[in-house]
């Protein structure tokens, strides 16, 4: 189209000397005549347009006054060039403050130092952010609390069980501070330091002697307070590696950590280094990955620094890509090597229970070598949204939970979670299922344990069965069936301080559930789950009794979040549970005359700035 202009130019050039002279006008000198000149170099005319197309293009440059047309005689005229006020702006983040917008150190949504809005320090490259986090839980809850004749509150009360009422408080503030240098809005910090510590006070009152203390004498309620560090890191920025800023950089320290999407297998905040980055404009992502884990603080659950750190290592491999096997899905490959080293390791936790080794089988020390191969996708088929995952546990335990020799590890887990939207409603489906061992005294170990495990899946700290841990009596000394915010029963001593234990029953579960948007500041939520045992071969012998059914119950709960003017500063949550005991759960735990069903209730408040 360029070319035709070009060329229609030329032709006009050379028809207005000709059309000049039949009207009676004479040439004009400085115009070449046409049929006399030499011709023209195509090559010669482009580079001379777009020579003067630049000069056109060129800002600053000024204009003739002849040139100047006045389209509104009664507008002002503009200023002479070079006339007008000059005032000195200290660098372009506090333009604001320059025109008069003032900072309000409180105010996180409006221009603030305190949350990385400016530099600090006078560097134009160096910023701090600083959050501060309150959590509070309000948890009355009821389950299965064994008892005997010298933990008897009651003197009458010679059960097996006692009374299930118990009541949780726990306030957790969360510091954060972070230093920041580098121009962040397009791309990662140059080089970052995080300290986040966590300080919380808790509160527990359970009916029971020798629940809360090892010692009898002890008192039924139990008031801590513990300081742990959850991140404490520096993140440097190696390079970057496309004109997108797709990056290499590299993490040392505390700091947190998730192998998939929902947190089946490991999702905890732990001592490593971590390499990561992106390619090809982040559609792809990776981690390489290699973590010491810090011991756990046993009432809190924080990380205890103050601790020698344990002989059990994480070392981990992942990718994910975008558009993968289509659009709006993003696929996942893991592979994670978890290395323990503790068989001559005597733990014995803060209230005086045993946990390494746990007191279950021939209550040996035990270390082991477990390899994680697994595939996560997460996003939308259509209109389906789609979130899954699978993972092979194979390794080897070197000495078994049951029979003193080298035993083979090989387990399965996998757990899909669809749902649709329609308008204000989402619907979901949940399936999980992890292999049992069918047979302890073999020399295999067929049942699946994560690593450290926290589900957001199928109403995640919602679901009583998540929420609450069962203890598992009779068949082991402070073991339980699972672990607090865990979904797997994995029968170990505890999910923050125990080893993982492949010698356990499985876990199956099946439910469905809805999310209800009635206000944009309001969301309640509906979850029913079946649950089952995959296999009680082991339940049946560490009991020493005949067949236990596999069927646990069904676990129902509701929720509401609230968020006042649509924020994250203030998040308000209630939620209710109940478990519906099915036949093996009644055959391992019985249940009270007037107790059809154990319930929890929680409230959560987190405030946030």
């Amino acid at each position: 189209m360029m070319d035709r202009f070009r060329l229609l130019t030329l032709a006009a050039l050379a028809v207005i000397p000709s059309a000049c002279a039949t009207y009676g006008h004479e040439p004009n000198p400085k115009v070449p005549d046409p049929v006399n000149a030499p011709p023209v170099d195509p090559r010669a005319l482009e580079q001379q347009t777009e020579v003067i197309e630049a000069e056109r293009r060129r800002p600053g440059r000024p204009v003739p006054e002849d040139e100047i047309v006045v389209l509104n005689p009664g507008a002002v005229p503009p200023p002479p060039v070079g006339a007008g006020a000059i005032v000195p702006v200290p660098d372009r983040w506090r333009l604001a403050e320059a025109i008069g917008v003032k900072e309000k150190w409180y105010d996180p949504y409006n221009q603030n130092t305190l949350k990385g809005d400016r530099p600090i320090l006078g560097n134009d490259e160096l910023f701090l952010v600083a959050a501060l986090t309150s959590d509070t839980v309000i948890e009355p809850r009821t389950f299965p609390t064994p008892v005997s004749i010298q933990t008897t509150e009651e003197p009458d009360q010679l059960d097996v069980f006692g009374e299930s009422d118990s009541f949780v408080f726990a306030q957790t503030f969360i510091p954060s501070f972070s230093l920041i240098k580098g121009m962040t809005a397009y791309k990662p910090p140059d080089l970052e330091f995080r300290l986040t510590p966590a300080i919380q006070v808790n509160y527990v009152d359970i009916k029971e002697r020798r629940a809360l203390f090892v010692e009898p004498s002890r008192d039924t309620e139990r008031t801590d307070f513990y300081v742990g560090i959850q991140e404490a890191f520096v993140d440097y920025h190696i390079r970057n590696v496309s004109d997108r800023y797709d990056f290499d950089s590299v993490r040392v320290g505390v700091q947190p950590f998730n192998a998939d999407f929902r947190g089946f297998l490991f999702q905890d905040s732990q001592l490593g280094i971590r390499f990561f980055g992106n390619r090809d404009n982040n559609r792809f992502q990776y981690n390489l990955a290699a973590f010491m884990r810090l011991e756990k603080d046993t009432n809190s659950g924080l990380n205890a620094v103050d601790e020698e750190i344990r002989e059990d290592y994480v070392l981990a491999a992942n990718i994910y890509r975008q558009d993968l096997p289509f659009p709006g899905m993003t696929s996942q490959a893991t592979f994670i090597w978890n290395i323990n080293r503790e068989s001559d390791d005597v733990e014995i936790d803060e209230n005086g229970f045993p946990v390494r080794p746990a007191l279950l089988g021939n209550l040996e020390g035990r270390e082991y070598d477990v390899g994680y191969l697994g595939y996560s996708a997460d996003g939308r088929i259509g209109r389906i949204n789609l979130s899954a995952s699978v993972y092979h546990a194979f390794g080897e335990n070197r000495d078994g939970d049951f029979v003193s020799e080298p035993t083979d590890i090989s387990a399965w887990f996998a757990a899909v979670e669809p749902s649709i939207d329609v308008d204000w409603l989402r619907f979901r489906l949940s399936a999980l299922y992890a292999s049992g061992d069918s047979d302890p005294y073999d020399d295999k170990e067929e049942g699946f344990d994560a690593i450290f495990e926290n589900p957001q899946f199928a109403g995640a700290d919602t679901s009583y069965w998540i929420r609450q841990t069962i203890p598992y009596a009779g068949g082991g000394r402070v073991i339980a069936v699972n672990g607090r915010n865990g979904i797997l029963n994995s029968l170990r001593s505890s999910k923050e301080q125990g080893q993982s234990n492949f010698t356990n029953p499985g876990t199956l579960l099946l439910g469905g559930g809805v999310d209800a948007d009635v206000l944009p500041e309001l969301r309640l939520t509906l979850n029913a789950n079946h649950l089952w045992f995959d296999d009680t071969s082991i339940l049946s012998a560490t009991r020493i009794q005949g067949p236990i059914a596999e069927d646990i119950g069904y676990d129902l709960s509701a929720s509401a979040i609230y968020r006042p003017n649509f924020i994250q500063n203030v998040v308000l949550r209630l939620s209710g549970a109940a478990l519906v005991p099915g036949d093996g759960f009644k055959e391992l735990f019985g249940s009270e005359e007037e107790l059809d069903a154990y319930y929890s209730i929680l409230f959560n408040a987190v405030l946030s700035y």
